[in-house]
């Protein structure tokens, strides 16, 4: 489940979203799914 602040990122292009409203699913970009990045990770 995608939760609520959670960041993703795509690793072709470097697109990174926060989600803003909880739910099912998987995103995608690119034609991939997008990473979830951990806490610790910098986005750029």
């Amino acid at each position: 489940m995608i939760a609520k602040g959670q960041i993703y990122k795509c690793e072709i292009c470097g697109n990174v979203v926060e989600v803003v409203s909880a739910g099912g699913g998987t995103l995608v970009c690119c034609g991939q799914p997008m990473s979830l990045q951990s806490e610790n990770k910098e986005t750029e």
